[in-house]
């Protein structure tokens, strides 16, 4: 454990367990390349999941967020399918169907152009098979779409939060973030203070590499 450090976080554990791989003199070589290689997967897998801990933690409500996003989404996509038009909530004009909106959540999990309409128009299925069962469809109803949704709030989110978490010396309003992001780390994640902080260190050095 690492001097004045009052918490083991997975980092520290999965330190722990290379370093004594790497002493152990026991066990052979390809049988310590394969016990690496697994640690070296749960490291991978570790920080996909404390980047996204932290940028949902920076979006004061991810649902809300993300059904906002969803909601926007699917009025363009059902314009799409059935060939309407959008109505601007603004201005109630009628305007096409927004695809670079579209396309800016669709191509986070890969859809192609080819498939694009085979996708939003499984999505209208869904929706309605919901319906019928007199369910309503959310951001969590369809996995694919509800890991695009997510992959969009957190690109968008990218800049914001390496600049806030990479920066030695937060101005005010940059601090204030920090802590407010610490807080629900706390609240609604289960991390103690120092784990938080921890975390949100690792997370803004994760995004600069």
């Amino acid at each position: 454990m690492r001097d004045g450090v009052t918490c083991i976080n997975a980092i520290d554990v999965l330190r722990s367990l290379r370093d004594g791989l790497e002493q152990h003199t026991s066990i052979t070589r390809e049988e310590r390349e394969r016990l690496l290689n697994l640690i070296a997967e749960a490291r991978r897998e570790y920080d996909e999941m404390a980047k996204r801990e932290v940028q949902r933690a920076f979006v004061y409500s991810f649902e809300e967020s993300a059904r906002t996003l969803l909601n926007n989404y699917l009025d363009n996509v059902e314009a799409y399918c059935n060939k309407t038009k959008v109505i601007d909530p603004i201005t109630e004009e009628e305007m096409e169907p927004d695809e670079r909106l579209m396309r800016s959540i669709e191509e986070q999990i890969g859809i192609t152009e080819n498939t694009k309409r085979q996708f939003r128009e499984e999505i209208l299925i869904k929706i309605s098979s919901l319906a019928r069962r007199g369910q309503k469809f959310d951001y969590t109803s369809h996995d694919r779409l509800r890991e695009a949704i997510e992959k969009k709030l957190f690109a968008d989110l990218r800049d914001v939060v390496k600049i806030t978490t990479s920066t030695k010396t937060p101005d005010a309003d940059q601090l204030r973030r920090i802590n407010e992001v610490i807080d629900r780390l706390v609240q609604q994640h289960g991390y103690c203070p120092v784990c938080a902080n921890e975390l949100l260190k690792y997370v803004g050095a994760l995004l600069n590499r």
